[in-house]
C-alpha cells in the first residue's frame, strides 16, 4: 500500500497574527487532516506575534498553540523551506500583495475574511469577532479537507478552492 501523500498548506495574511494563525492551528489539528494535511502560516509584514484573541479561541477550541509563531512570508520561498502545494490568503491586504514566487507553482484561492483584530470595542466584543472568523475558517477547512484531491484535474479543484472562499459560516449541503 502506497503512503498516503501530505499537503503542505500555507495561510497567509497581513500580520500573521489572527486569521492565518488560527487557520494553521485548525487544520493541523483536525482528525480528519492528521497526515494529510501539514499547516504553515505567514505574513507580509508580520507583527512579531500572535494576538492574544487569537491564542485564547485557539486553547478555547481544544487546540495547542505550542509552536504557533508570528513569521514572515519570505520563510516559505527561502531554500529549504517545504515545498508548497496550498496557498490561501485570509485577508484583503495580503491578496493585493505582490507574494514572492513559491516553488513548485502551489494552487492558490482567496479566502478573505474580515480582520478581528480590528474590532473595536469590549472584550466581549472582540471574542465575539474573533469566535466568528474562527467558525469560518473552521468550515472552510472542513469543505476543504474533504474534497477528493485524487479525484479532481487541476482546473476543478482550483474551482472548488475559490467556492469555498466564497462560502458564508454554514457548510453547504453537497
Amino acid at each position: 500500500m502506497a503512503a498516503q501523500r501530505i499537503y503542505n498548506v500555507l495561510f497567509l495574511c497581513t500580520h500573521n497574527s489572527a486569521r492565518s494563525i488560527m487557520a494553521e492551528a485548525i487544520l493541523n489539528n483536525l482528525t480528519v487532516s492528521r497526515g494529510r494535511f501539514k499547516a504553515y502560516s505567514a505574513g507580509s509584514h508580520p507583527s512579531g506575534r500572535p494576538n492574544a484573541f487569537a491564542l485564547e479561541r485557539i486553547q478555547h477550541a481544544g487546540l495547542p498553540i505550542d509552536g504557533l509563531r508570528s513569521k514572515d512570508w519570505d520563510e516559505f520561498a527561502q531554500p529549504g523551506a517545504p515545498k508548497l502545494d496550498f496557498v490561501f490568503t485570509v485577508c484583503d491586504n495580503a491578496a493585493k500583495e505582490v507574494c514572492p514566487v513559491w516553488p513548485g507553482q502551489p494552487m492558490t484561492a482567496h479566502w478573505g475574511l474580515p480582520d478581528p483584530a480590528a474590532v473595536e470595542g469590549t472584550d466581549q466584543q472582540k471574542r465575539r469577532a474573533f469566535a466568528d472568523a474562527f467558525r469560518h475558517l473552521s468550515n472552510r477547512i472542513s469543505l476543504f479537507t474533504n474534497l477528493p484531491m485524487n479525484k479532481l484535474d487541476r482546473l476543478s479543484l482550483q474551482k472548488k478552492l475559490d467556492e469555498i472562499g466564497k462560502t458564508a459560516s454554514e457548510v453547504p449541503q453537497a
